[in-house]
Parts: structure tokens; sequence; C-alpha cells
């Protein structure tokens, strides 16, 4: 799995999205503003999310995105899978030489890390970050400190 600028992006967006659809669509002109990506970029994105049913759009006055299904139901993984496209990292030759039996020997190790990731972010949805960054915004409000958004513990066990 590849971490690029657009899954980032993408996950943002979503993010804003999932935070500000809950009383009606939301704009790409919104998100945009909100989360300071173009919006000729999101235009891009949303193309593609839209075509993997991960938002839905409401056409004229009023119109604008909703997320395609619960937040609880769109994992982190979704959302990057919709926008960028799965990358192998190596690619195999017919007629190994020695060069290529040493990176023949790499590429368990990168199909295990990119399933590693895979995996990760499939164990995360947009729901889990909401909750997070409200509990953070919580435990701001209330002076607390060493409030972990990401929780890795949890996600290790």
């Amino acid at each position: 799995m590849r971490l690029s600028t657009k899954g980032r992006y993408a996950v943002t967006a979503m993010l804003d999205l999932a935070l500000n659809g809950t009383e009606g669509p939301v704009t790409l002109a919104d998100i945009s503003e909100n989360q300071g990506i173009s919006l000729s970029y999101l235009e891009q994105l949303f193309a593609a999310l839209r075509s993997k049913g991960l938002v839905r759009g409401v056409r004229g006055p009023g119109g604008g995105y909703y997320l395609g299904r619960p937040a609880n139901e769109i994992s982190i993984a979704d959302v990057i899978c919709a926008v960028d496209e799965w990358v192998e990292f190596t690619r195999c030759n017919p007629r190994p030489s020695s060069a290529d039996t040493q990176r023949g020997m790499t590429h368990s190790l990168w199909d295990d890390l990119s399933q590693q990731i895979y995996d990760f972010l499939t164990g995360i949805t947009l729901q889990d970050l909401v909750d997070r960054g409200l509990a953070r915004e919580e435990a701001r409000k209330e002076g607390k400190a060493g409030v972990d958004l990401l929780d890795l513990n949890h996600r290790a066990a």
C-alpha cells in the first residue's frame, strides 16, 4: 500500500465530511476552506470517492456531499485505496541475475510491510478518528495532557 499526499488529503477531507456532515451536505468549497486543499484537487478526489460509494452528492442549491456509508463502516484503508492505486514495491525478472536474487530476497519484506500497513489502516474507521479527535478536544478543554490520538496500543492488541 502506498501512502501518498493524495491519500492523506482524501482522509483529511473525509474526516471533515464526517465531522461537519451531520446536519446537511457539505460543499467542497467548505472543505477546501477548512482544510486548505484546493477546490480542483478536491473535485478529483471526490470523483474517485464517489465512484467507490464512499461519498454521495446532492446537486443544486444547498447541495454538497454526505458520507456514502456510516463513518464506522468506512476504514482509512477504504479511503486511501479509493484514490490511490495499489503499488507493488518490486517487480520480478523472469531471468534472475545475482542482483535480481538479492532484490527477490527483499520482495517478501516489502510485501509484508505493505500488508501490515493495509491491515493497520483497515482497523481504523472514520468514526474512530472522529471519536479520538473529540476526546482530545475534550481533554484539551479540561486541561488534561497525554491523550493519545491514535492509541497505538489498542491497535496492537
